[in-house]
């Protein structure tokens, strides 16, 4: 007879000062919020939280010593798998002067001459940079390759270390296809999605002036949703248009960017399961009219947060520094700033298993040296990020 393999090993982290569980029904407020809490860890999940007074024994204890505990963040819009590098353009952006390179178009160049290995080592490196500042959960997509060949090594790439992969082969139009964008979206929606399809949950469509119109990304959409994939639009960043709307009657999970809305978009969101997932860090970067969180927020809509790390608008990994952001300059809350990056996240990606600490959830959790997780918008730029776990492993 085959013994039965040991129990997983289960630790108590216990003298949590406060701790923000995303689970009403276990704490105070819409945050879960329990004072002197504990959490145990068994395995990848997450076993019991509750008051430390009470917490169960287990086969190892950490002692938080009074610090801020919360959920990792869940970061649901992220663009990792690239190679190259755009400092000229964010330099020259930042100076007032003009600049002619490629946009996107510099970025597909360099990733469609890296090797496999060498944008498998940067997206390594971007995912460990997020979780030493706290997040355990990551989107990524496509969309640097836009070939059939370069999209799909993409998601393959990405689908080895990434919780989530999402196919962007409409991001751009490029060069090659400057002349027939009908074709290029042919492409997008036959070869190049049979390609990508195996390797990916999601399917995304940047749907901007510039980029693709409403028709062309709802065929992009409907094309990828027949092939099993859930939805996602890049929307309404650089003005109005058709992008809210169209991922609400689609049943997108999120509609991302959300800076220029309407009152017909804001009504939609909030009448809809659609996340409007805002990404400050893209306005930061680009010096750029932020979105109006307090307006969605007080409508009823769903609201995640997300760096949007991308080598071009967003160079940043960092959640803590979109949560200051979100506070400072689009009138959220510390509490819905802070829900907005792990629970809001977590909707977005459609997941309840993760942004939230109750019995079954993954064990991720992460430790502040602070008292309050309002310290997160209180100390911007302050690395606060005390300790990190991630499926119930230590990672920080």
């Amino acid at each position: 007879m085959t013994a039965a393999p040991p129990a997983p090993a289960a630790t108590l982290v216990t003298g949590i000062g406060q701790l923000v569980t995303n689970d009403p029904e276990r704490g105070a407020g819409p945050l879960g919020l329990l004072r002197d809490a504990a959490v145990v860890l068994e395995g990848d999940r997450v076993a019991w939280v509750g008051p430390a007074a009470t917490a169960p024994p287990a086969d190892a204890r950490f002692d938080a010593e009074g610090r801020a505990g919360l959920p990792g963040f869940v970061d649901s819009h992220a663009h990792l798998v690239f190679a190259g590098d755009r400092t000229e353009e964010f330099a020259a952006r930042m100076s007032g002067r003009p600049y002619r390179a490629g946009g996107i178009r510099t970025t597909v160049a360099a990733t469609r001459a890296a090797s496999d290995a060498e944008l498998e080592a940067g997206l390594r490196r971007f995912l460990a940079e997020a979780l030493r500042q706290g997040t355990t959960t990551v989107e990524c997509k496509s969309g640097y390759g836009l070939t059939t060949a370069d999209e799909e090594r993409a998601l393959r790439i990405a689908a080895r270390h990434a919780d989530e992969t999402t196919y962007l082969g409409a991001h751009v139009v490029p060069p090659e296809y400057a002349e027939d964008p009908a074709g290029y979206v042919d492409l997008v929606t036959g070869p190049m999605l049979d390609a990508c399809a195996p390797h990916a949950r999601w399917v995304d469509v940047f749907c901007e002036r510039g980029a693709f119109d409403g028709d062309q990304a709802r065929a992009v959409l409907t094309a990828g949703a027949a092939r099993g994939l859930g939805l996602r639009v890049h929307a309404n960043q650089l003005g109005p248009g058709p992008g809210v709307r169209l991922a609400v009657e689609l049943g997108a999970a999120s509609a991302d960017h959300c800076t220029h809305l309407d009152d017909a978009d804001v009504a939609a969101l909030a009448d809809s399961e659609t996340v409007a997932t805002l990404l400050p860090g893209a306005e930061f970067s680009t010096r750029s009219r932020y979105p109006d969180a307090r307006r969605l927020l007080d409508a009823g809509a769903a609201v995640a947060l997300s760096p949007d790390c991308n080598p071009g608008s967003s160079f940043t990994s960092s959640m803590p520094f979109c949560v200051a952001l979100a506070v400072r300059e689009m009138g959220m809350t510390p509490d819905e700033a802070v829900h907005a990056a792990t629970a809001g996240g977590a909707r977005a990606l459609r997941r309840t298993d993760v942004g939230v600490l109750r019995p079954g959830a993954r064990a991720d959790l992460q430790l502040l040296d602070a008292p309050s997780h309002v310290h997160l918008a209180y100390r911007p730029g302050v690395p606060l990020t005390a300790a990190v776990w991630r499926a119930g492993v230590r990672a920080v």
